[in-house]
């Protein structure tokens, strides 16, 4: 995986991105994994606790499947995608609250679901280098300095 990276915050070539939401998707075999980008765990600051929304349910792209609580900031998780949520991250998330600060492109994913129109849904989702152009512009704008948690 290559990253692009501007002012500490990495974006990942081979990933797709909802950028509008700040979360990213990874397709394999007809799921979607689903995660907050680095400016996103940057914004929120360390997390203390997320809330999951039910799986084997279906949830309208933009509706929340996870609540997350940081030091900084209380906000939805949204679905890029609409589909049934098939799993959530919950067992990482418990072992380790601020996963999603220290790897938020790897361990610290937050939900895979199936999605249930993909082809419809796919233009609202922009590719590594489009997505790099977006957040260089937002960092610039709000002077945005990517980090990772130590601990």
């Amino acid at each position: 995986m290559a990253d692009q990276v501007w002012y500490g915050c990495a974006i990942p070539d081979d990933l797709l991105y909802d950028v509008g939401m700040n979360v990213w998707v990874r397709l394999a075999d007809g799921v979607a994994e689903l995660g907050m980008t680095d400016v996103a765990q940057t914004m929120g600051g360390r997390m203390v606790q997320v809330s999951w929304k039910r799986t084997g349910r279906s949830y309208p792209r933009g509706r929340s499947l996870a609540v997350i609580e940081s030091a900084k900031w209380v906000g939805p998780f949204p679905t890029p995608l609409t589909g049934e949520l098939l799993e959530v991250n919950a067992a990482a998330f418990d072992a380790d609250i601020a996963i999603a600060n220290r790897d938020p492109y790897g361990a610290g994913w937050l939900a895979r679901l199936r999605p249930a129109d993909l082809a419809a849904e796919r233009e609202h989702l922009v590719d590594g280098a489009t997505a790099f152009t977006a957040y260089q512009a937002l960092i610039d704008e709000r002077g945005i300095r990517c980090f990772r948690c130590a601990q």
